[in-house]
């Protein structure tokens, strides 16, 4: 923690004023109470950088575009000695031979971020393309729809089916422009009826290809629910979009809930976790807990107690990601970043509120009452883009 001013004491409370910037320290030991700022410092003219370990003053290590690394120099920190203690003799050799492959000192990440960095991907209004003006009927684009997104055809198997059961002749480009140009009314449905979330989720990436090379999906799930509370299409495992996904998986959180996610080992998540609790300090509870806590399940084996207790959530979103393999793979890859864009904001309508789970009694893992009064799949797709426009 940082150092009393007045008596040393290494220990303090801390309390955090509505809506300031400030923070408000109370010594255990001599009980003086004084203001300061953010340790966390938005710009260079604030205060220097302490190690909450050891009150040295950390240095400027490396500073790339978007990040600047601090670090502490202090090798008696607390921190590196207990670092040094879990280490086998093994280890210890080779961290003598290569100390920088093990991180000892502690460190923070300052990122410069702005809202640009962080948007959200959504799909393109096709201008082209007008659902009240396409010369199929109404009752033909749900079908599409249902054929094409819901039981997973290809455009071609889609457009096929159409000409053989219903005699209207119509093309495998055609779905492909009726389900772009239906995508982005289903985007806006998922975001404006996400709902409240639970406190326990789980989150996972998957990669798709563009123009054959590798993309990702960035999907997090509710546990109880199984709802498909966040998704972000992006070119790279990086922190800024994992911050991104992070982000919207907690939107529709309450100010006051302590949420939980499990993933597994990329470092993305947790600098994600670190740039969130930072941004959202103010709302840290009576308790003085971070608002967002992350689990790592790593390996395919339980090696520790974390891994055996949450493994069970972590494999609920890896078999979403393979059901969402099963309606992307019939694509063979997507030609365009705004096609795979599309594709991935109509499965999360086709899973979370068209799609019966096992696992809820055979209900949707979002139920809407508006659409209880549709009986039939292709009246849903089209109630769902009526409500969206």
């Amino acid at each position: 923690m940082i150092i009393c001013t007045h008596c040393g004491a290494p220990h303090q409370y801390i309390y955090f004023n509505d809506g300031k910037k400030r923070t408000q320290l109370k010594c255990k030991v001599c009980k003086c109470t004084f203001q300061i700022q953010k340790r966390y410092r938005k710009s260079k003219k604030d205060f220097d950088l302490n190690c909450p370990y050891c009150g040295y003053k950390l240095y400027e290590w490396k500073v790339k575009n978007k990040l600047t690394i601090y670090k502490c120099g202090n090798k008696k920190c607390d921190l590196r000695q207990s670092k040094l203690k879990n280490l086998s003799s093994a280890e210890r050799m080779m961290q003598k031979l290569t100390p920088t492959h093990f991180k000892l000192n502690y460190q923070y990440r300052e990122y410069h971020l702005t809202e640009e960095d962080l948007k959200h991907s959504e799909p393109e209004y096709d201008t082209k393309v007008n659902l009240s003006k396409i010369y199929s009927s109404s009752k033909m684009l749900g079908i599409i729809l249902s054929l094409h997104v819901s039981f997973s055809l290809s455009s071609r198997k889609t457009a096929l089916f159409i000409n053989q059961m219903y005699g209207e002749p119509i093309s495998g480009q055609t779905v492909l422009n009726y389900a772009k140009a239906a995508a982005p009314y289903c985007h806006k449905f998922n975001m404006e009826n996400k709902g409240p979330i639970n406190n326990l989720i789980a989150g996972d990436e998957t990669y798709i290809k563009v123009k054959g090379k590798h993309h990702y999906i960035w999907f997090f799930i509710s546990i109880k629910t199984r709802q498909v509370i966040a998704y972000h299409v992006s070119d790279s495992r990086d922190t800024e979009p994992a911050i991104t996904a992070m982000l919207e998986a907690i939107r529709t959180a309450r100010k006051d809930q302590r949420i939980t996610m499990v993933v597994d080992g990329n470092p993305s998540y947790g600098a994600g976790r670190h740039y969130i609790n930072n941004e959202h300090e103010i709302h840290k509870n009576k308790k003085d807990e971070y608002k967002l806590r992350l689990i790592n399940v790593i390996g395919l084996k339980n090696q520790d107690a974390v891994s055996t207790k949450y493994r069970a959530f972590k494999q609920i979103i890896e078999r979403l990601n393979r059901t969402y393999k099963q309606h992307s793979r019939v694509a063979a890859g997507f030609n365009t970043f705004n096609g795979a864009v599309s594709h991935t904001a109509l499965f999360v309508t086709h899973y979370n509120f068209l799609r019966p789970h096992n696992k809820l009694s055979f209900n949707v893992p979002a139920p809407l009452p508006i659409l209880k009064s549709c009986r039939t799949l292709p009246e849903r797709w089209l109630k769902i883009i009526s409500l969206a426009a």
